[in-house]
């Protein structure tokens, strides 16, 4: 990069040389930040109106603004206007077009009552919501073919496991369900961030507002934000919202890397509960008969990518003095990166979802292994009026036995049973069935087929609700 900055860069006037080639190749970020060239334009647009309001510009300068700010718009889109290395950043590149499309004398008006402090803050957040947005559209797509495959499973029976041991008889679907639920947080986390940051920083000027008679308020709302931020030092320096947005991408990330450990566990031949299709896995190199789950095992591995995301960012935040520091030009990449990973992961783990075929015989041939149904003896104890403690001790001496016998809990006798307890009639297999132990658990949240049904209804009207959250951008560019 070339050191002779001068005619690019928004500063400069008190320097009698430009940057260093080092310094200036440092300092640059419109190589990544050039992702903001629309919301810099609408927001450019909008500033333009408030300044005619102000009487700063008049009617027609206002009207040859505009003109040219959409101009650039169509040639920044196409790729006409490209930034070059001796732009700084998008900002400065931006101004540089417009005064290449209208010249200097009404294009050099643009940046009074404005600083790229609040600028950046003010992109950075328009962006943010609208792709918090278009994020949600992807989850909520996810959501939907874990539904499809959990409503086409409520019936079948499968293991539950607690410590990765066979703990008690689930329905599948109220399985596959528990991702719906997981997913549902995280969109739920985006709304409620979404209040927080929908309010502009414009106005705060570079930090302590502006002397010019603007109207914050009439701009953020002619840019979709529902209030002004209400501080202006705060206001150039408050990165919250990134940290919380990354947190939310990270924390999807998670529930992908989640689904992702279990699609490969269902997959494996050691299970064998799964198989994956043709258009969602790959095969190996040396070994043909491989069929690899790499979709599931990319969410596992990118799930760090998006936690060392907003680590960086809180590293970057902690100890930072107030108003704008050059620190804070760290906070771009990481949510540009977060977006961009969960746009190829989501379809991705989407398709995957939506294809595996499941073999519901080998699950529901599974389902009371490993003494699954002790439980059910216990709460079945309890209902004869024997208090759990003393419940709990029975049905382990039933497991023990059935060890001992090398026989499943089914396989004793009645009268060994009885010989356990007194209390562990003929009536005790009434409960040693699968069937009986799902259909058992019917409290809103438990695993019966008709407690699974109206839950996956409820998730079904939720995640309804957030499409129609996530269909509307919030700022139009």
């Amino acid at each position: 990069m070339s050191s002779n900055t001068s005619d690019a860069r928004l500063w400069g006037a008190r320097f009698a040389s430009g940057p260093s080639d080092a310094m200036a190749n440092l300092s640059a970020s419109v190589h990544f930040d050039w992702v903001l060239a629309p919301y810099d334009i609408a927001q450019s647009k909008a500033h333009a109106r408030v300044l005619h309001g102000a009487d700063l510009l008049t009617k027609d300068e206002l009207k040859t603004m505009l003109t040219g700010l959409d101009t650039l718009l169509e040639n920044a889109v196409s790729g006409k206007f490209i930034p070059t290395p001796a732009d700084e950043d998008v900002h400065s590149a931006l101004e540089r077009g417009l005064i290449e499309t209208i010249g200097p004398e009404v294009g050099g008006k643009l940046r009074a009552g404005r600083s790229r402090n609040d600028q950046v803050s003010t992109d950075l957040r328009m962006y943010l919501r609208n792709n918090a947005r278009l994020l949600a559209v992807a989850v909520c797509d996810l959501q939907s073919a874990l539904l499809a495959q959990a409503q086409a499973h409520v019936d079948h029976p499968a293991p539950g496991f607690t410590h990765l041991q066979h703990a008690q008889p689930v329905s599948f679907g109220h399985e596959l369900a528990k991702h719906i639920h997981a997913f549902a947080r995280d969109l739920d986390r985006f709304a409620d961030w979404d209040k927080r940051t929908a309010k502009s920083p414009m106005g705060s000027g570079a930090l302590a507002g502006t002397s010019l008679d603007l109207d914050p308020v009439a701009l953020a709302k002619d840019l979709g934000f529902e209030g002004v931020v209400e501080n202006s030092i705060d206001g150039v320096s408050d990165r919250d919202y990134v940290a919380e947005f990354l947190f939310v991408t990270s924390l999807i990330g998670v529930h992908l890397s989640r689904l992702g450990e279990e699609i490969c566990l269902w997959t494996s031949r050691e299970f064998a509960w799964a198989t994956l299709d043709d258009a969602w896995s790959t095969g190996s190199s040396i070994m043909p008969q491989k069929k690899n789950p790499d979709v599931a095992e990319l969410a596992r591995g990118k799930s760090g990518r998006l936690i060392g995301h907003v680590t960086a960012i809180l590293t970057v935040l902690k100890g930072l003095p107030f108003a704008y520091n050059r620190d804070l030009q760290e906070d771009k990449e990481s949510v540009i990166d977060a977006i961009e990973t969960l746009h190829l992961l989501l379809p991705a783990m989407t398709g995957c979802v939506a294809t595996l075929k499941f073999d519901t015989e080998k699950m529901l041939a599974s389902a009371p292994d490993g003494f699954a149904l002790a439980t059910d003896i216990a709460e079945w104890v309890v209902r004869q009026g024997v208090p759990f403690r003393e419940a709990h001790e029975i049905a382990g001496a039933c497991v023990r036995e059935a060890e001992k016998q090398g026989t499943d809990l089914d396989g004793l006798s009645d009268a060994q049973f009885a010989a356990i307890h007194p209390s562990l009639t003929p009536a005790v297999r009434e409960v040693l069935t699968v069937q009986g132990s799902l259909e058992s658990r019917s409290t809103i949240n438990g695993t019966a087929p008709t407690s699974v049904r109206k839950q996956l209804a409820t998730a079904e009207k939720n995640i309804a609700d957030l499409k129609k959250w996530s269909a509307k951008l919030p700022h139009s560019v």
